[in-house]
């Protein structure tokens, strides 16, 4: 767009050399600008500079030391009021009245051992009034505390006063860390002696160890008695003064270990940031940044030290950014001074590419015109066969519709044939029990035959082509109802061919997801060409039987008759093929079984069974595996 706007200066006005003159005026002042970045990046890259970039370290850090904090309160917290529900235990106060009775002292010692594993305490142990322990859970270790006196420790005197001990110190007989809680034993108002409760804080250390931060926990003198590093324990973060030295020496708080002071050199920063470099042997100077919080109720401080080398790589990043920039815009300068030599060579090139372009203009629009005439003949040339193609199509749906007419009527046939066969049964027995005055029998024999008008009524209503899916939904089916009613209906169909139909059915199946009346259906079809497989066979058996399988219930059909040919298999349930021989059967129903089937979401499949017959597999979705509780289309 500038080099644009400079062509048009040059081209529109002959005095724009003064305002281009004006232009470089601008450019030097940022050139100007730039030198003085460069000369002021040694100051930016200056402690206080480096304080602008340790914001995101401070803010982790401040999460570091909250949870770290958390932890240590959390862990002391959870064995405060210990102590002191040890010692107001029967057995302690028996033991604190007779100190000598072995019995005593072994039933507490048992006790104490039991209770420092059950609580995770690393010791438990009572002390009498001199500071000598009596018992301990450690009694039968190397380091057993039994007749060692503690009366130089603060926990102890404290709680033998009457109040609650607390202290953190390097155990003078186990040489192991802990903070040990003080709580007194008294009877009667009057104080027999106090509970130690010692707990090992080594596992919080071991989870801040290994990580990129290191945190250390300083007592009121500045010694580091917890640390995520091993090497800086019982070192001083402050001058070993001898104050400092007796006050540690006068509780025996490190026992016997070396104190030492840590070479750490602590320097403040704008915005309230510490900046800490430790220099140790091997390693060098390393620089930090520290975050410490109080913790009063124990009198320790806990410190996170951050290393500074991610700040400082920002740090030289910015820096390296500025003088890209900076480097950049000299570059930008030179191209400028060399583009405005070259603009006028430029514009004149323009010029001539205007003429070819407009040129090329008018062969493309003279081009464009004949290509449209051509497109108008063949946008004539597909209207008529679109015309032509809609009116095929609308041949094919009459004709479509004409085959479904037959198809329905073809089903209804065969579909009312077996109702209608069963109605007339019940309607000649009917006139039988009548006549013999059997009014209860005939009555029931009305209602069978009322309940198939019904079951016509339904197949004519829901009856469909095998292309589309029917709106009623589907429900929970009793497959024991289901069979019983189909068995009912083919029953006389079964009787003519002397067939013998065997039933296997669990009590314990779960209900189906379908429709009774179209399930009824599909079974009746099978039962009826069972029949008429086993018809001229020696053995006239049919086997229904159904077992609960992954998918939900399978239910298997077998006759004993001549089975399906392996060619047929494929096409049996296509519509109109059927294996019998003309007039005794139309060959719908197993198309019309295997559509219904489908649209329960199941399956219908055909086999030869071993031995000899078919066997008809149906699968079917169970109530339970429906969505919802509750089965629908």
């Amino acid at each position: 767009m500038q080099r644009m706007a400079e062509a048009a200066d040059l081209a529109a006005h002959p005095g724009g050399r003064t305002a281009l003159s004006g232009r470089w005026r601008l450019y030097w002042l940022v050139l100007a600008l730039g030198a003085a970045l460069l000369a002021s990046l040694p100051v930016l890259a200056g402690r206080d500079a480096l304080g602008l970039f340790l914001g995101d370290t401070a803010r982790r850090g401040d999460t570091t030391l909250r949870l770290a904090v958390a932890t240590m309160r959390g862990q002391l917290a959870r064995f405060e009021r210990l102590p002191q529900l040890i010692a107001e235990t029967a057995l302690v106060r028996a033991l604190a009245a007779s100190p000598d009775d072995p019995d005593l002292v072994a039933r507490t010692n048992a006790y104490f051992k039991h209770i420092a594993v059950l609580l995770g305490a690393s010791d438990v142990y009572y002390m009498d009034l001199s500071g000598t322990t009596r018992a301990a859970s450690n009694h039968d270790t190397a380091t057993s505390f039994v007749g060692g006196n503690f009366a130089f420790r603060p926990y102890f005197y404290d709680a033998a006063a009457g109040g609650q001990g607390r202290f953190f110190a390097l155990g003078t007989t186990s040489r192991k860390r802990g903070y040990y809680f003080g709580a007194p034993v008294s009877e009667g108002g009057r104080i027999l002696g106090v509970i130690a409760f010692k707990v090992d804080l080594d596992a919080i250390e071991e989870t801040w160890r290994g990580g990129d931060d290191e945190i250390i926990v300083t007592d009121p003198e500045g010694i580091i008695f917890l640390a995520s590093r091993a090497e800086w324990l019982f070192a001083g973060i402050f001058p070993l003064t001898e104050e400092r030295l007796a006050q540690s020496a006068a509780t025996r708080r490190y026992a016997d270990a070396t104190l030492r002071a840590l070479p750490l050199a602590e320097t403040p920063l704008r915005g309230g940031h510490r900046l800490a470099t430790v220099t140790e042997a091997g390693t060098g100077a390393r620089e930090f940044l520290l975050l410490s919080e109080a913790m009063p109720d124990v009198g320790w401080t806990v410190s996170v030290l951050l290393d500074t080398a991610s700040a400082r790589r920002q740090l030289l990043t910015a820096l390296i950014l500025a003088l890209l920039v900076a480097g950049l815009g000299s570059m930008g300068l030179a191209v400028m001074g060399q583009r405005r030599a070259r603009l006028r060579e430029r514009l004149q090139m323009q010029t001539e590419a205007q003429a070819e372009l407009e040129r090329r203009v008018v062969e493309r629009t003279s081009e464009l015109a004949n290509v449209n005439v051509r497109l108008e003949a063949e946008i004539g040339e597909r209207t008529a066969a679109e015309h032509d193609l809609r009116k095929a199509q609308a041949d094919l749906v009459q004709a479509s519709k004409l085959a479904a007419l037959g198809q329905m009527s073809a089903a209804l046939s065969h579909e009312f044939n077996q109702p209608l066969a069963a109605a007339r049964n019940y309607a000649d027995n009917a006139l039988t029990l009548i006549d013999r005055a059997r009014v209860g029998e005939a009555r029931d024999n009305i209602g069978r035959i009322l309940a198939l008008v019904d079951r016509m009524t339904s197949i004519s209503k829901h009856l469909r082509s095998f292309a589309r899916k029917p709106g009623q939904e589907l429900v929970a089916v009793n497959l024991a109802e289901v069979v019983a009613a189909a068995q009912e209906i083919a029953a006389l169909r079964l009787q003519d061919t002397q067939a013998e139909l065997i039933v296997d059915l669990p009590a314990d199946l779960p209900q189906v997801v379908g429709g009774p009346v179209r399930l009824q259906q599909v079974l009746v079809n099978l039962l009826s060409n069972a029949a008429d497989a086993v018809e001229a066979g020696a053995d006239r058996r049919i086997e229904l039987s159904a077992r609960a399988s992954a998918k939900g219930v399978r239910l298997s059909l077998r006759d004993h008759g001549p089975g399906v040919p392996a060619g047929l298999r494929e096409r049996i349930f296509d519509p109109f093929f059927s294996t019998k021989v003309v007039g005794k059967g139309l060959g719908l129903g197993l198309s019309i079984s295997y559509n219904i089937i489908k649209d329960f979401g199941g399956d219908l499949k055909v086999f030869n069974a071993p031995g000899g017959g078919a066997l008809f597999c149906l699968d079917l979705r169970a109530v339970a595996e429906a969505s919802g509780g509750q089965a629908k289309a």
